[in-house]
């Protein structure tokens, strides 16, 4: 176990704190008011839960549940009807008793499908005072990760295929579940007891208080009382589960609960949840409030979430809690990690203090991106982790770039945006912004104030301006402002240095502010004025701060050398030099700090790719990366090649291309060699995947002859692969697969006895290059031979490499591919589809699809449409100028 933060280290160190934690203000038992009219409902706010008690009997075999629910309810308003959620459920009775006792009133329902909502009607009026609300229902288990689900999979021991059930609420599910209040300001406690199985294990948020022996092999599990939450972070689980458990340091029971046969896969996660959660206790400076933490590892996947927050019970698809040595990559390794540390990072931010509506989500999730990168910085230095950042950054960018963008704060009314809204935009703008404004204001005063926000707010509800307040109440200046500005404003950012005078041991910079957009079209115009956070660095002299509020500005620094205006890469803005200042970079480029080379690269990359500068810009950055940069740095660079190199057709300038890459990359990969080493470092064995991967697309001789030996061994032996590179070599050997390989992979899938394993073999069948393999594959995925899930896997695997073969198939066989995809997650789902496409004819075609569909529901599909537009438009030019490079650099 890796030793705990310092605040952490004994034992005697916790008692120390025991009595240093806040009191937090007990949650009302009841509700107080009405929902106030300053955020959104799709309820009549004329009454507000305080308690839920819902019993639930599933029906695994049949995917049915029948359910009783019993909500505590204030009545505020004389009524003549009461409205709540619901999707997909039957009522077969209702009744409203008041609290103080009394006649009953029968009440008789009306569902409304396309709001999802029960509208339960009395026969006489419904008076102001306190309530209890009866239900009994039922509903369906879907085999779609929302509401209650159901995921089958083959047994660990037997081989066996078995079922297990789980629950998915966020955004808009738990109304599929329980009759419900269910928006997040809603916050109610929750008691849950569920009749299952006597063999089968039971998990929800809180610990079973008690178990009762049925008759017929049942029991009933009646789980404690919840905290006052929001209805999204209920969680029940079900199955043939096993548990193993650990005390954290701050007393609290962490524990991994995955499929029955896991063993000692689930320790790694265990270790790490116990040493992350305390550290979050003492970050915040609010204990975490429930007895325990559990992780579920769900077997299978979803298109669209890796992982779910829900309160005490944070539920992960298995592929990134559980490390298998026979499957599990380094760099799922680093995953299980961070993601991890996200969804705990959530049982503060997003569960303990809760946005008020959907428009500020990313309070969820950007906080709990900036927050996990933070601490697994923090526990594994070695990995450079900061890296992950600029990552981030660029992937906002993409997005925030097009005019399909959206502010972080964004207008949420229907479900559809909702299901939309957990985007790049929320999570990695989001981030990029926390970040930037804890570098401006200081690591302490940031810290003191979120604590502040997490005292004043626990088991409430926020709104982004609560938080800015909270921070500069703990002494920060110009974080409003700042942040207003990045949060409601969309779009990228850029600064343009217009020239850099050295004189009398000064550094003079003309600074305009403009706005980074990858649409020529939308370049002219107004822009919007950002207050900017800038760190500008001269040469070797300290980063200088400054804050830039007007659109054209000079700026004097001391020290003259070249100019680094992004110094340590945490503004979310792009900087496009001067080619004078651009060379004196580039020409000192190795003397730059890591995080700034990579920065610096990734930033200059995007801005050629984006026509605003030749490519030769970007591409010289990249070509003056140190051969001994370090192992997290030597993989990111080397990924970035991999992405020019798909820039380009297959022809003449892509082999010359290819070939270079192997010059650049293959000495690196002889020193590492093609196996892991004992007891090498995790970067290394990560830095060696990168570079087959690399290699491998590009064509590299070597490494393609290496993973079709590798692949033909399966033949004999089944664990030829097995190791931390199985997905790595499976990518490239699929690739280039015969029918002869295809057939050998699709026989591995078949005989796999795990279901991360099966699906890393179905879904390598969609990549290969060969267009009747790809087609065989996408037949393949509609036979009902595979899993939904890892049949929609499959269909998307194609999509990254014959995107619009993948489409049209699509569209061909959409209700066969509907049934593999949940409703809300469908145009996204084609949206990542098409991601890869350069096709003019695609356009049009996404064009007639999204007139099919809600405006609402048709957004992810105008914004692939969006961004196809600008890949055609920008990629002839990236190609002629990658050939001058390319050129010019055989010359040298």
């Amino acid at each position: 176990m890796r030793s705990l933060p310092r605040t952490f280290a004994t034992i005697s160190a916790i008692a120390a704190l025991a009595t240093a934690w806040p009191t937090l203000a007990a949650p009302a038992a009841s509700a107080a008011a009405p929902l106030d009219q300053s955020i959104p409902s799709d309820l009549p706010r004329t009454a507000r839960p305080s308690h839920y008690q819902i019993e639930v009997t599933p029906n695994a075999t049949d995917l049915t549940f029948a359910g009783k629910a019993r909500i505590d309810l204030q009545v505020f308003t004389q009524a003549s009807s009461l409205t709540v959620h619901g999707n997909g459920l039957k009522v077969a009775s209702a009744q409203l008793i008041a609290a103080k006792g009394g006649k009953s009133l029968p009440l008789t329902v009306a569902a409304d499908d396309a709001a999802q909502t029960l509208r339960f009607d009395s026969a006489s009026p419904i008076a102001p005072g306190a309530y209890r609300l009866d239900i009994t229902y039922s509903g369906t288990i879907g085999t779609q990760p929302s509401g209650l689900f159901a995921l089958n999979y083959p047994d660990k021991r037997t081989g066996k295929d078995t079922r297990a059930l789980f629950t998915q609420f966020e955004a808009p599910d738990a109304r599929r579940f329980v009759p419900s209040f269910d928006e997040p300001s809603y916050k109610a406690t929750f008691d849950l007891s569920a009749i299952v199985p006597a063999n089968l294990m039971a998990v929800s948020n809180m610990p079973a208080a008690r178990e009762e022996k049925l008759s017929g092999g049942l029991k009933r599990v009646t789980f404690a009382t919840t905290p006052r939450m929001s209805s999204y972070l209920l969680f029940f689980g079900m199955g043939d589960f096993e548990r193993t458990v650990k005390k954290a340091a701050d007393g609290v029971e962490v524990g991994i609960i995955a499929p029955a046969g896991s063993g000692d896969k689930a320790n790694y996660a265990r270790d790490g949840l116990a040493e992350i959660l305390p550290w979050f206790d003492d970050y915040f400076g609010v204990k975490f409030p429930l007895p325990k933490l559990d992780n579920i590892a769900a077997p299978g996947s979803s298109q669209f979430f890796g992982a779910m927050e829900n309160w005490g019970a944070i539920m992960t698809f298995e592929r990134i809690l559980l490390l298998d040595p026979a499957t599990t990559s380094p760099a799922e390794i680093q995953d299980i990690y961070s993601t991890q540390a996200h969804e705990t990072a959530h049982q503060w931010f997003g569960d303990l203090v809760t946005m008020a509506w959907w428009d500020d989500i990313w309070l969820n999730e950007g906080f709990a991106s900036w927050a996990a990168d933070k601490i697994t910085a923090h526990f594994h230095p070695e990995w450079d982790f900061q890296l992950n950042g600029v990552d981030g950054r660029e992937g906002a960018m993409a997005q925030d770039a097009l005019p399909t963008t959206h502010p972080v704060v964004q207008k949420i009314r229907t479900v559809s945006e909702m299901e939309q809204a957990f985007d790049s935009i929320t999570y990695e703008k989001g981030q990029a912004t926390i970040a930037m404004l804890e570098d401006y204001v200081g690591a302490d005063i940031w810290r003191a104030g979120l604590r502040s926000y997490m005292t004043k707010h626990a088991y409430g509800n926020t709104v982004s301006s609560d938080l800015w307040t909270a921070i500069e109440g703990a002494g920060a200046k110009d974080v409003n402002r700042i942040a207003q500005a990045f949060t409601t404003i969309p779009g990228v950012p850029m600064l343009r240095v217009q020239s850099a005078t050295c004189k009398a041991g000064q550094t003079s910079l003309a600074l305009t502010q403009d706005a980074f957009s990858l649409d020529p079209q939308s370049r002219g115009g107004a822009k919007p004025l950002w207050p900017m956070p800038l760190l500008i660095s001269v040469g070797d002299a300290a980063p200088t701060r400054h804050l830039m509020a007007q659109k054209t500005e000079t700026v004097t620094l001391a020290g003259c050398g070249p100019v680094l205006v992004n110094s340590g890469q945490l503004g979310y803005y792009r900087t496009l030099y001067d080619a004078p200042s651009l060379t004196k970079l580039t020409q000192t480029f190795g003397s730059l700090k890591p995080i700034d080379q990579y920065g610096l690269v990734r930033d200059n990359l995007s801005l050629s790719m984006a026509g605003y500068q030749d490519m030769a810009a970007g591409m010289n950055l990249l070509s003056a990366m140190p051969a001994n940069a370090s192992a997290t740095l030597a993989a990111d660079t080397a990924a970035l090649w991999q992405m020019t190199y798909g820039l380009l057709e297959k022809g003449p300038v892509r082999d010359r291309m290819g070939a270079l890459i192997s010059r650049t990359w293959s000495t690196r990969l002889q020193q590492l060699g093609f196996e892991p080493k004992a007891g090498e470092a995790l970067t290394d064995t990560k830095l060696r995947a990168q570079l087959i991967a690399t290699l491998g697309v590009a064509g590299d001789t070597a490494v393609v002859t290496e993973a079709r030996r590798k692949l033909q061994a399966l033949a004999t032996n089944p664990a030829a692969l097995d190791g931390p590179l199985k997905r790595t070599w499976l990518d490239v050997a699929a690739r280039n697969a015969t029918r002869a390989d295809w057939d050998l992979l699709r026989q591995q899938a078949g005989k796999a006895s795990g279901v991360v394993e099966r699906q890393l073999y179905l879904s390598s069948l969609g990549r290969a290059d060969d267009q009747a393999l790809a087609k065989e594959t996408l037949a393949l995925a509609i036979s009902g031979t595979p899993d939904a899930t890892s049949a929609s896997q499959m269909i998307a695997s194609v999509g990254s490499v014959h995107p619009e073969l993948a489409f049209d198939f699509v569209r061909a066989n959409q209700a066969a591919v509907y049934k593999l995809v949940e409703r809300a997650g469908r145009p996204r789902f084609i949206a990542r589809i098409v991601a890869a496409s350069t096709d003019p004819k695609m356009e049009g075609k996404l064009k007639t699809f999204a007139a099919t569909l809600p405006a609402d529901e048709a957004k992810p599909v105008v914004q692939a449409q969006t961004a196809l537009r600008q890949r055609v438009a920008t990629r002839p030019t990236q190609r002629a100028q990658l050939a001058a490079w390319l050129a010019k650099s055989a010359r040298r």
